[in-house]
């Protein structure tokens, strides 16, 4: 990993291959290297000719944990995806996101989308932008003395990935409660880039990827058959996708 500062610490980021830059942001819980690497996401861009950049998000893998919820709010995630594209000195990239990942880069793209060549909104539909998950059950269990004391199966499974990642647990729960914000229609019709919106059509955290897509402005969608939130991340139905949206 390599690592670049803020005023609100240190962050951690994987850069890879060589060609247009393409910013990759992970889902909660996650990180860049479980998220991307693992997943087979940043050999396949790299053997396409892209310069991959993943970024750990605060509060997650080797980047800065923060414990109060307000540090987490979206304007300051998607505030860390500017000051790295910063950091890099590049005017212009190319994004993927998962999840929260997608959440961040459509806050992002609202503010910013000169930034911005083609954008990719995986693991997000229409009841994540409108409600998304009960928060406050996730932060509960990843509060919990132990997995034995969550009785809420979806905080439990939050609970069972994050130890596997040895997350900061502290850290997710702060971010669960701060970054959570519906989207704004009025706020999302300003996205001024190609996006593709892309779900697994068994994703009941994410719901309908077309739902989402006709509020953003041309926005075209990708349906990834057979696949939840969790099995949908790396489906190579999903890498082609991309591969052909990019290359439009």
């Amino acid at each position: 990993m390599t690592r670049f500062s803020t005023a609100d610490g240190e962050f951690a980021y994987l850069d890879k291959g060589n060609g247009q830059p393409v910013v990759l942001v992970h889902g909660f819980a996650s990180n860049a290297r479980v998220n991307w690497l693992d997943t087979g996401w940043i050999d396949r861009l790299v053997q396409d000719g892209y310069r991959v950049i993943a970024l750990d998000n605060r509060g997650h893998g080797g980047s800065v944990k923060l414990h109060d919820a307000e540090d987490y709010r979206l304007e300051k995630m998607a505030g860390d995806v500017l000051a790295l594209i910063d950091h890099l000195a590049l005017p212009r990239v190319r994004a993927i996101g998962y999840s929260m990942g997608s959440r961040i880069l459509l806050d992002f793209a609202s503010r910013h989308s000169d930034r911005l060549e083609r954008l990719v909104l995986g693991g997000i539909g229409g009841t994540m932008a409108k409600a998304g998950l009960d928060r406050e059950p996730i932060a509960a269990a990843l509060l919990a003395p132990t997995l034995d004391d969550v009785d809420d199966p979806v905080g439990r499974g939050y609970r069972q990935f994050a130890d596997q990642t040895r997350s900061d647990r502290q850290a997710l729960a702060a971010c669960i409660r701060g970054y959570g914000r519906p989207v704004d229609e009025a706020e999302v019709s300003s996205v001024s880039v190609p996006t593709l919106v892309a779900a697994g059509t068994k994703d009941a955290v994410a719901g309908s990827p077309a739902e989402l897509a006709a509020m953003i402005p041309g926005a075209e969608v990708l349906d990834i058959p057979n696949r939840d939130h969790m099995r949908a991340t790396g489906d190579k139905v999903f890498k082609d996708g991309v591969s052909a949206f990019f290359g439009q």
